[in-house]
């Protein structure tokens, strides 16, 4: 039952995902909401939905270890796991200029979560400060891109909203969202359910399912959306939707669920793999900001670390 419950939740989650985000674009579109703000908030905020029910959902049940460990392995995976699938697909090329100020964010966020988790709990002041810095990061990059529709970051998030195809209708769109939204919440109530239960049939931790299976899991569609981007050769969306997606998950969903309560951070993931989340954000950055290319061989590098990483987690019998 626990592997059904986990595959249902799975399924959910993902079709949930893509309801969401094609019906929220389709409804800002009728209201005549430019691409750019579409891209930079709509796109970003719906495909890290289903990092948010489950983290938002696991910290109201007290399974903190499952709340934290779904962002830090949600960002390693999108990193390693979704950017190596893209680049195996087709090398990714793209502008160096185009994302450094978001990758920069992206460095910030994960140094500032690293640092937060020290403590030993992000409690509901340290969610505060994260929820300022999702609002302020939002307001700055629209303010600027807005100025000027030359930036090269502003095609990045142009792009990452018309690459989304939704219904054409607004009340259509408006049922997907409420269809997404059901789906969101049923999933990731079977995900956790089963996920736990895997963990007490391995004699694994909550954090270890938390950091892989349910990590992978809501991280679906950013893979999802990062391939299809790769095959239409748009490696600038490939690349934007996950430094995004990064940059929500730190600020936005952790933010938001520390305010509601106050998540407690197991000792694994203080000491080792946060610090893991933030080595994979520093390793990925020459590749984006200077060299601008992640080829073939760095996208089968990629996806070895994280097979690494996810092996070396469950030998170490976290």
């Amino acid at each position: 039952m626990m592997y059904l419950f986990t595959g249902a939740g799975l399924v959910l989650l993902f079709g949930g995902g893509e309801l969401l985000v094609r019906g929220a674009v389709a409804v800002s579109r009728r209201f005549s909401i430019s691409p750019l703000l579409i891209g930079m908030t709509v796109v970003a905020w719906c495909t890290s939905a289903p990092e948010l029910v489950v983290s938002f959902g696991a910290a109201l049940e007290g399974r903190s270890d499952i709340a934290i460990g779904n962002i830090v392995g949600s960002n390693i995976f999108n990193v390693l796991g979704v950017l190596g699938a893209a680049a195996l697909i087709a090398p990714i090329v793209l502008r160096p200029a185009s994302l450094k100020r978001d990758v920069s964010w992206m460095l910030g966020s994960s140094l500032a979560l690293a640092l937060i988790v020290q403590t030993g709990v992000i409690g509901r002041a340290a969610g505060v400060l994260l929820a300022i810095g999702i609002a302020v990061y939002v307001w700055y990059s629209y303010r600027s891109e807005s100025k000027d529709p030359g930036q090269p970051s502003a095609d990045v998030h142009t792009h990452e909203s018309e690459e989304i195809e939704g219904p054409q209708s607004a009340w259509v769109g408006v049922g997907y969202v409420v269809a997404g939204l059901a789906a969101l919440v049923v999933g990731s109530r079977l995900l956790i359910i089963g996920a736990t239960d895997i963990a007490l049939a391995l004699g694994v931790s909550e954090a270890a399912v938390g950091l892989t299976l349910v990590a992978v899991g809501t991280s679906l569609p950013e893979l999802a959306t990062s391939i299809v981007a790769a095959v239409r050769k748009h490696s600038d969306v490939a690349v934007g939707n996950v430094v995004g997606s990064n940059i929500f998950n730190i600020l936005g969903i952790l933010g938001i669920t520390a305010i509601v309560r106050p998540i407690a951070v197991v000792e694994r993931i203080a000491t080792v793999d946060v610090w893991i989340m933030l080595a994979v954000a520093v390793f990925v950055t020459p590749f984006l900001v200077w060299r601008g290319r992640i080829g073939r061989v760095a996208g089968l590098v990629f996806l070895a670390l994280y097979v690494a990483y996810v092996t070396t987690l469950f030998a170490a019998g976290v």
